[in-house]
């Protein structure tokens, strides 16, 4: 039998600070019983490694939250990548990749580039400014709407949805409905925008709708798609890249290490994905009986994957509480891991270095001038504000 503890990984206090919480739960063992859920818990490395990479056990089409999709109705269509498994993952996963890919990244980085340096050269003239809503929330915007190819009109409505999708992951507690109240025009905007007739042409919203011309997926499907970058490609970057900044002004001497070889860039931002994971947990469903590390798990039960303490679990990394931008980060799961990793990774990655690069070459130092604001969401830890100081270059 798994050591049950009584401890809600959606109770405020919890989410405002998970660290706190992780070393018990990873210290109870490698499966444990969460009894305010009702369902299963992972927490080591190991463990949650190999329940992402086992899709076949761990299923996501029954959901990636608490709710049970073979038991209840999800609030909006499943998604086509996330909360689907083979074949149909692989059939839009392998349609998707074509449209998210290398080559079509390269071409964006000069303009990307070019945006990111423009808005911190504004920044670093001020010599403060938010990390949160006047880089983290800027930056994103600027490039990825018009990536997409989205309707100019209501664009602000991206924040709220990626709020509200993540939200839902979790129970309808006070976070949920908090976090969601007054924002129910974000799902209608949504709906409306991910639909052929009010995509730009030249996007990769429109590639998709190609793609469904082209008999690789229905129309039906091709906006559900469509929907998905929509999900993946704005909160979890905002926050990956405050997380970034947070995590640089508060460990000056790895700053300095930056500056001193800006090649580290994307060394750097994988480090605050493992050392501060965006993605904090998701849930699997077994789709039938299977023993972990000596503990049996039924079928049809949900399991709570703690990512974000799998990063931090010492039996995987050393001295894992520290930021360190000269780690080898290979392996972390603040993508999650196996068939169902993040569609938008290579997105975050790019948005992700070029921010990093374009503060290492015009900044001094970096401190903060203020202590982090959070932002409580039962899937995401989310910052709301953090005001830095700088000195230019």
């Amino acid at each position: 039998m798994p050591a049950t503890l009584t401890l809600d990984p959606f109770d405020e206090a919890f989410l405002a600070d998970p660290y706190a919480h992780h070393e018990t739960i990873r210290n109870a063992g490698p499966v444990v019983w969460l009894e305010a859920l009702g369902a299963y818990g992972m927490a080591r490395y190991a463990e949650v490694q190999a329940a992402l990479r086992d899709h076949v056990t761990f299923c996501s089409a029954r959901g990636v939250g608490l709710a049970d999709f073979a038991r209840e109705t999800p609030f909006r269509p499943p998604s086509l990548l996330l909360e689907a498994d083979p074949p149909l993952h692989d059939r839009t996963r392998s349609l998707m990749n074509k449209i998210v890919s290398l080559g079509s990244l390269k071409e964006l980085r000069p303009v990307w580039q070019a945006k990111a340096e423009r808005l911190v050269d504004e920044l670093v003239a001020r010599r403060h400014f938010d990390a949160v809503t006047e880089l983290g929330e800027v930056f994103p915007m600027l490039v990825f709407p018009d990536t997409i190819g989205l309707m100019d009109e209501g664009r602000e409505h991206l924040l709220d949805y990626a709020a509200i999708v993540f939200n839902a992951f979790g129970p309808r507690n006070a976070v949920f409905e908090e976090g969601n109240r007054g924002k129910e025009a974000a799902i209608s905007w949504v709906a409306e925008t991910c639909r052929r007739g009010n995509l730009k042409p030249g996007g990769w919203g429109m590639a998709v709708y190609a793609a469904a011309d082209a008999g690789l997926c229905t129309e039906d499907e091709a906006g559900r798609l469509v929907r998905s970058f929509l999900t993946a490609g704005v909160d979890t970057t905002v926050n990956g890249i405050s997380h970034l900044v947070l995590a640089l002004a508060q460990h000056p001497s790895e700053f300095q290490r930056l500056r001193a070889n800006t090649k580290l860039a994307t060394r750097a931002f994988e480090e605050s994905l493992r050392w501060d994971s965006t993605v904090q947990t998701f849930f699997r469903t077994t789709a039938r009986e299977v023993e972990v590390a000596g503990v049996t798990i039924p079928e049809g039960a949900k399991v709570l994957l703690f990512l974000a303490a799998a990063n931090r679990d010492p039996a995987r990394w050393s001295d894992p509480d520290s930021f360190r931008i000269e780690r080898n980060t290979s392996g972390h799961v603040g993508f999650g891991f196996g068939i169902h990793q993040c569609l938008g990774q290579m997105v975050a990655r790019l948005e992700g270095e070029l921010v990093a690069t374009a503060l290492a070459e015009r900044v001094s130092a970096l401190r903060p001038a203020g202590a982090p604001v959070r932002r409580l969401n039962n899937t995401l830890h989310a910052l709301a504000s953090f005001p830095v100081e700088i000195d230019p270059a």
